[in-house]
Parts: C-alpha cells; structure tokens; sequence
C-alpha cells in the first residue's frame, strides 16, 4: 500500500507508530521502504553523512533536488520528503514557495519539511496554499546550531517549554501535515503530540511522539565515532563494509579473484 498523508493521520488516530528514517540515493531508498518505513527523509542531513561536513549549513538547493530525485527512482511504497535547506525558505514567502515547488516538481518529492515555529507559520500557511504539503519541525533545529552554540537540548525551562507548544501549535494551525520534534524532554515531547491533531515524529525526544526519525547512517553503524544516547545502532555497518573491502583486497592481491567463475568465456 503506498503511503499517503491521510495514512498518517489515520495511524495517529489508530496509535500506529510512524516510521521515518532517512535516505539518500536510490538503492537506500528501495531498502529502506523494503525495510518497511513509512517515510523516506531525504534530510539535509546528507551535508554530514555524504558530504563530510560538521553541520548541514552549507548544503544547497540543487543538491538537494538532485537527492531527492534517486530517492524517488529507488521508492516503492513510502512517502518521500525533502528538507529544504538553509536560506531556501527563510528569505521570504515567494522564495519558499520557489525552493519547494523546484524539490516537487525537479526533485519529485511528496512534501517538504521546513524547521522553525511560529515565525514560519506564515510561510507554512503559503506554501500550503499552493498545494505544497509541509512538515513541520521545531525543538532542536540544526540549521540554529551556531545560534545555539551546538547541538542542545530545547524547552528545558518552564518558559522555553511554553514556546515549543505554541510553536506546535501555529504550524499545525498553519496546515503543517506533521511536525518532527528533536532534541526536547520526553515529558514535553509527550505533552505536544496530545495537544495536536497532527502527526509527530520524534527524534532524541523519548518515546510518546506519533513516531520515530533516524539517520540511515546512524541506525546502521557507519560512524563508529558516533554513539550519542538517542541512537540505537541496529547492525555495525562500518565493520560489516570494511571487513568486506578487507576480503575483497586479500583476493585480488592472492589471486583468488577473479577465479573461472567469475570470468566471461
């Protein structure tokens, strides 16, 4: 069955946990949707994992159509949503509504997903207009991370806690179809999804959001270097990979590959 925006209003009615993780190229994308995830995020985050970067500031709006576009060639089933990158929506409305239709209509995407709160809510309410669905992300926002000194934990006082739920609350307002929520308490987290009709999705925020986010890379063990708290490795990718390569050099450099079998006739 593919996966459609009324799908995810329906498993949050139901309590079925949604079940995003992000994707990249087109041969992540067909395991990933094999896997079974109800979303592919083709996140910004590709300036970290693909790109090598320390953050995802410097990732572009091409890149992330040409992303977006192997993704959709790969997808099967899941529901394809593309960030949009830095400075692609925050300069105004009208550029929004550019950046967005340019990752719909050259990148194929099935939504976009945007961060900031109420002050973005104007621009989710445009877009939304226009037929552009939007999902929302608010709590820790890597695009922020040299506002916030790093990567922190957000709404931890009683005050900030109050923003983040009036945040939620005008992107929802505004037409955002879900909203991720990174980096908050658990309580807060919790707190949140019971206030809202929509969807949410849940990354280092505990364990009651609508559903769950990670990086490909992370639930896969790429980075061995990288083990934060919130992040369950599900194989350990990066040995697996490298003891693959190990293999693969020891054979050809014994001549035991190529053999007759792996040789045309």
């Amino acid at each position: 069955m593919t996966v459609t925006i009324p799908h995810l209003y329906k498993k949050k009615k139901d309590r079925d946990p949604i079940v995003m993780v992000t994707a990249y190229d087109a041969t992540m994308a067909r395991i990933i949707d094999d896997g079974g995830a109800d979303i592919l995020l083709v996140g910004d985050s590709l300036g970290m994992v693909i790109q090598g970067r320390d953050n995802t500031l410097a990732v572009t709006l091409d890149e992330m159509i040409y992303h977006t576009r192997s993704v959709r060639r790969g997808s099967r089933r899941a529901l394809v949503v593309a960030d949009m990158p830095f400075l692609s929506y925050q300069v105004s409305s009208e550029a929004a509504i550019a950046s967005a239709g340019r990752l719909l209509k050259e990148g194929e995407a099935q939504a976009v997903k945007l961060e900031g709160g109420r002050h973005m809510a104007e621009t989710i309410q445009r877009l939304t207009d226009v037929g552009i669905p939007v999902m929302g992300h608010i709590g820790l926002e890597p695009q922020k991370v040299h506002a916030y000194g790093g990567y922190k934990l957000q709404g931890t006082t009683q005050e900030s806690a109050r923003h983040l739920l009036e945040d939620a609350a005008a992107i929802a307002k505004a037409g955002a179809f879900s909203v991720v929520i990174e980096g908050v308490p658990a309580q807060l987290a919790a707190e949140i999804t019971a206030s809202l009709a929509i969807p949410t999705i849940g990354i280092a925020s505990g364990a009651h959001c609508d559903g769950q986010v990670l990086v490909s890379y992370d639930l896969w063990g790429f980075n061995p270097d990288f083990n934060p708290k919130f992040v369950k490795r599900y194989c350990t990718g990066y040995q697996t990979l490298k003891q693959a390569v190990c293999d693969f050099t020891q054979d050809v450099r014994t001549g035991h590959f190529p053999n007759k079998s792996h040789t045309p006739k």
